[in-house]
């Protein structure tokens, strides 16, 4: 978020700084703009003159008495609610599994695994939810070794590790500190947040209200004015009371969790992150303590669209296969190559990977994965990252490029976010982005999905990005299940909306857009284009009939 210590807090509150992967109220407290669009990623950039993907459309005029055969997409993730309303009938069943029995039926390693499997537990039921940040883990290792070394002698190699121990350190007390500034500056604004709400519940005689409820209620007095307007206000931009509430968890999780060097919670796992693949470990509880992030990309890409609740996901014949590897922190290395490798076997034919970090100690595990992915023909999606950067100059992983930026796996698809406008605001400010690294933008800003227990919401970032590609990927597959990963990923590449030349802001600090700089869109990717449904599934059928 930057430093924002010389704003006051009401001027930060009435200014609205972007927070990103916050969640949203329902569809009551959106704004009539909002909530007129709520759908937008999946309308279409000719038709209704939105920068969407025309999901919608192809269905109207494409799919119509066509059949499709039943895809299986791997989602690793922080878990999913394989209750939630929307996606109950379409998590992936292991059949092959007898639940409760405490047996593995299928021999597959995995003792129970009905819907996937969860990484970040023990046998005996008890999961991980937050961890540390790979960097704090890479500093604890390093500042034991070298905090009270004598450096007078260091020479070559041991000189060279020295120096990136310093910077190792110099970057971990940099984000430990912007964190402690970003708390100490947002507690009070939701602190001022709750006490309005408070009055605004009072004055309703309401437990919970509406933005409508907010521009009916009467105004006796200048202070009542004053909440009202500022109330108005966020809930008009779709930011909410349990937005700032869920930020400020955010921060505290931050220094309590993922930079705390006395927080080390792997022994609950029970095995050594640094032998691969290592014996089995982990239990089938696929949905976890907190299972938001995973149950929006799932509804993303498979929500039920023929119940009349909810939303409309884009893939029809899917099957979520769950598999909880990313806690509140950064995933390691292991667990997400052994997720990958129980998707590829147990028959997953596209894995979404909403995740990331800027370290990958152990990327040896990961690309042996990846690779075994490639070798059964299965498609990787990965979303690009949040930070705002250029990520073919930046590390970011996983990759499909080795370390010395060779491409090593052509099934993977790298994908930025986009916005609803086709104009100069089109990529979302914080989003990666990359001439090499990045394959295609998918909408990505102001996404309404599925959250647990059966309720919906907005969120931004291209975790939500890489669903939309994954999703798309899925359907293609379902209607022409002959064409290769390969095939379809440059179907996807090839199909989308192409705005190169089109003049775009580019992403700056705080995850707000940079209106001093102009770049052509194609500048930001290999395609320079916005993924489009309609057109992927046309080129699909000439892929098809060669």
């Amino acid at each position: 978020m930057g430093n924002l210590i010389k704003l006051s807090v009401i001027a930060f509150l009435l200014h609205f700084f972007v927070i990103p992967n916050v969640i949203s109220q329902d569809k009551k407290n959106l704004s009539k703009e909002e909530r007129k669009n709520y759908n937008w990623q999946n309308l279409d950039p000719k038709k209704n003159k939105i920068a969407g993907i025309g999901t919608d459309k192809a269905y109207a005029e494409l799919l119509k008495n066509k059949k499709a055969t039943r895809v299986i997409v791997a989602v690793i993730d922080g878990g999913v609610d394989i209750n939630q309303e929307d996606l109950k009938n379409k998590i992936w069943v292991n059949e092959k599994e007898i639940p409760g029995n405490g047996i593995d039926d299928d021999h597959n390693g995995y003792i129970d695994d009905i819907h996937g499997w969860n990484f970040l537990g023990n046998t005996s039921g008890k999961n991980i939810n937050d961890e540390n940040l790979e960097l704090t883990r890479i500093y604890k290792i390093l500042k034991v070794k070298y905090s009270n070394i004598d450096t007078l002698n260091l020479s070559g190699e041991a000189l060279n590790n020295f120096t990136y121990y310093q910077k190792i350190r110099e970057t971990f007390y940099n984000k430990y500190s912007e964190a402690k500034t970003e708390q100490e500056i947002f507690k009070p604004v939701s602190s001022i947040f709750s006490y309005y709400d408070s009055i605004v519940c009072s004055i309703l005689k309401k437990n919970d209200y509406s933005l409508s409820d907010i521009k009916s209620m009467p105004t006796p007095n200048k202070f009542i004015k004053t909440v009202k307007k500022t109330l108005l206000k966020l809930y008009s931009k779709g930011y909410s009371k349990e937005d700032y509430e869920e930020y400020i968890k955010q921060l505290n999780d931050k220094i309590n969790f993922n930079l705390n060097t006395d927080f080390n919670p792997r022994d609950t796992v029970g095995d050594n992150p640094a032998e691969f693949p290592g014996k089995p470990y982990g239990n089938n509880d696929v949905t976890g303590p907190e299972p938001f992030h995973g149950t929006f990309v799932s509804g993303i890409i498979a929500a039920n669209r023929n119940n009349n609740i909810g939303i409309n996901g884009i893939a029809d014949s899917v099957k979520i296969m769950v598999l909880r590897a990313v806690p509140n922190g950064d995933e390691y290395d292991k667990d997400i190559a052994n997720a990958i490798i129980y998707a590829v076997n147990n028959g997953a034919q596209i894995i979404n990977c909403s995740f990331g970090k800027s370290y990958s100690p152990n990327k040896q595990f990961v690309d042996s994965a990846l690779r075994y992915a490639m070798n059964k023909g299965v498609l990787i999606v990965h979303a690009a990252g949040n930070e705002s950067e250029n990520v073919d100059t930046t590390d970011n992983y996983p990759s499909k490029y080795d370390l010395q930026g060779n491409e090593i796996i052509n099934s993977f698809i790298n994908v930025g976010a986009s916005c609803s406008k086709a104009n100069k605001e089109l990529v979302a400010g914080f989003s990666n982005y990359g001439k090499k690294t990045v394959d295609i933008f998918a909408p990505g800003y102001r996404i309404y999905s599925t959250k647990p227990e059966n309720h919906y919401g907005l969120s931004d970032g291209t975790s939500f990005s890489s669903p939309m590609v994954a999703g798309t990927a899925a359907l293609i597959k379902s209607y022409y299940p002959r064409l290769s990963a390969v095939q379809i990923k440059d179907i996807l590449i090839k199909s989308g909306k192409n705005y190169s030349k089109l003049p775009v802001y580019m992403p700056g600090k705080n995850g707000l857009i940079n209106k001093e700089i102009l770049a052509e869109f194609g500048d930001l990717s290999v395609s320079g284009s916005v993924l489009n449904v309609y057109d992927a599934l046309k080129l699909a059928e000439e892929y098809s009939a060669k």
